[in-house]
């Protein structure tokens, strides 16, 4: 299956949300990540959205359905151009006195921080990649992982070619 990421960006409003994963539970995709957040406009607020999809043919279908919901201002397929890719990963880690340090030197490598020290366990921000992310959780597996939460896929496309902005009167 091929990830597609859409962006759309929507009026604040209650009930915008429910109506996009319905849209996509209709049409039968899954969704693998979803964020959502304030934009820079008042009002706004932008939706990451990426999807597991066979046919561009379907993805497609969606970004045009997804048009004709009230609330939503601009839809942007953004698989196919030069994006900026992140994810967050907070990770509370089991870690005893004898196994910190090497806990430490992991999180060093892979420019994470220490968010949290308790008696027991280590919380761990990281910040990248999907596939860095999920090189320091496989690392990190076998201290024991005790809770783990991720963001998912945000994406903004790269310079000033890209932008998803619209105003909304």
């Amino acid at each position: 299956m091929t990830k597609h990421t859409l962006i759309a960006l929507m009026e604040d409003k209650p009930g915008v949300l429910n109506r996009v994963a319905s849209l996509f539970r209709r049409r039968k995709f899954n969704i693998e990540s979803l964020t959502v957040g304030h934009s820079e406009t008042p009002g706004i607020s932008r939706m990451t959205i990426v999807v597991d999809a066979d046919h561009a043919g379907g993805i497609e279908q969606v970004e045009k359905q997804l048009y004709k919901l009230v609330n939503i201002t601009k839809v942007s397929n953004v698989s196919h151009e030069p994006t900026v890719i992140r994810e967050l990963a907070l990770i509370k880690v089991h870690a005893t006195a004898p196994a910190r340090a090497e806990i430490m030197q992991l999180v060093d490598i892979f420019r994470a921080n220490v968010v949290d020290v308790a008696a027991e366990s280590l919380t761990i921000e990281i910040t990248g990649l999907e596939d860095k992310v999920d090189s320091l959780v496989q690392l990190l597996r076998p201290f024991g992982i005790k809770e783990m939460v991720r963001t998912g896929r945000v994406a903004m496309v790269r310079g000033s070619n890209g932008q998803t902005t619209q105003s909304v009167n």
